[in-house]
């Protein structure tokens, strides 16, 4: 009797040790968790993106919903003629993206080795003539800016929409007599809205910016000089995590709703 009472005890004590055991185990895994699925490469930082003028707009836009989506992050950027911001990184600017208007500009930094990678093309423009509303020199194709007495300003040839305006003049024979060259289109739409030219070579997109301050006429020469847009990290940059996730913003589905909506096409 006493022989089964001791192996009952045994039993019962082996029972007990087993289920604190299983306790102990069951406290212990809630606690393990957290560090096996914490976001440990969670972004943060500055990144400093230098970026073609005509994209003022969209980069904008789509920088602030970047800093929505990864908050601790900050998008700062650099709008200029992306040949002078091809000038500014040679020289040692310190950016970390570069988006610039053509392909030509960013294959210069490609070259110098100055790309962390290879450039994505993620948008295309195409020129458009930027008038003031009231068009006061009658300007309705191309052909027009040639005449005598009207005040057009274009883009100068090393930046993109000045070398798209050269390949349309030479496309169709038509050679302008700008009374300005500008170093970014920006600066070509400010002339106009100004009413200081009759009109100015832009692109679609600086129209439709632009709203209601000037008048966008379509010209079908405009497909001899498609530009497209390419982006890519700089070679020098502090923080390439943060420039690829912005890259990777730019080109997503969301990234591509802002630029069409902004008149972009697809690359």
């Amino acid at each position: 009797m006493r022989a089964h009472m001791k192996k009952g005890i045994v039993a019962a004590a082996v029972a007990v040790g087993l289920a604190s055991a299983l306790t102990a185990c069951g406290t212990t895994a809630p606690a393990a968790a957290p560090s096996s699925n914490s976001n440990t490469s969670q972004l943060s930082g500055t990144v400093t993106v230098f970026a073609a003028a005509s994209l003022k707009s969209t980069f904008t836009q789509l920088a602030k919903d970047f800093e929505a989506q990864n908050p601790g992050t900050k998008v700062t950027l650099s709008f200029a003629g992306s040949s002078d911001l091809v000038t500014q990184i040679t020289q040692g600017a310190p950016a970390d993206v570069f988006a610039s208007a053509d392909t030509k500009n960013m294959t210069k930094l490609s070259d110098a080795k100055l790309l962390d990678g290879t450039a994505t093309n993620f948008a295309t423009n195409v020129l458009e003539i930027a008038v003031p509303p009231s068009n006061p020199a009658s300007i309705s194709s191309f052909a027009d800016l040639a005449k005598p007495g009207v005040k057009v300003v274009t883009c100068a040839s090393q930046v993109p929409c000045g070398a798209a305006t050269d390949t349309v003049e030479k496309a169709t024979g038509i050679s302008l007599s700008p009374v300005s060259e500008e170093s970014s289109v920006t600066d070509v739409l400010g002339k106009v809205t100004s009413g200081e030219a009759d009109a100015g070579l832009v692109y679609v997109t600086d129209v439709k910016g632009a709203g209601d301050k000037v008048k966008g006429i379509a010209f079908p020469e405009s497909d001899k000089a498609v530009n497209t847009y390419p982006i890519a990290t700089v070679n020098s940059s502090q923080n390439k995590e943060l420039a690829a996730a912005f890259i990777g913003s730019v080109t997503s589905e969301a990234g591509k709703k802002v630029l069409g909506n902004a008149g972009f096409g697809a690359p």
